[in-house]
């Protein structure tokens, strides 16, 4: 009896094999497919839109803006260091700010992996524009949960 508790937790914890947790869903426009996230591209523009998504009852929130550039820039509203105030980013002209340090980020210069972890820097998102959307990876969503926890 242990062995099969421990069996359906292990499944519900890391592949949420029996539905148990529901289907994830994202609210801000964002249409939730099989695997994906799909924001349609009119949705974006160059002011910060933010979206949440419920993964198994964390939050996770994130944002998607146009640079000026013309490229899209995803985030995590949160950083590896300030994640636990929950206070996010907010947008000042092009930059976001976090709303815990005050710590302000080109929009022009986000979108990239953090290559030294513990700094104050919009968690890496990654996404694509596919067609009339911009896709982000459920699985990359998940990946980054440990920030809303």
């Amino acid at each position: 009896m242990g062995v099969l508790a421990i069996i359906i937790v292990a499944s519900v914890v890391f592949t949420d094999g029996f539905g148990i947790l529901g289907t994830p869903t994202v609210t801000g426009a964002g249409v939730n497919t099989e695997g994906v996230v799909s924001i349609p591209m009119s949705d974006i523009s160059e002011t910060a839109r933010f979206y949440e998504y419920d993964y198994g009852g964390t939050t996770i929130r994130f944002f998607a803006v146009k640079a000026s550039d013309g490229s899209v820039k995803t985030g995590f509203d949160a950083c590896d260091v300030c994640y636990g105030s929950g206070k996010g980013y907010r947008q000042e002209g092009g930059y976001m700010v976090c709303n815990n340090c005050g710590n302000r980020y080109p929009i022009n210069g986000l979108g990239t992996e953090n290559k030294n972890p513990g700094g104050c820097w919009p968690g890496y998102l990654p996404s694509l524009v596919e067609g009339d959307g911009l896709v982000v990876k459920k699985s990359d969503l998940a990946n980054g949960a440990w920030r809303f926890a």
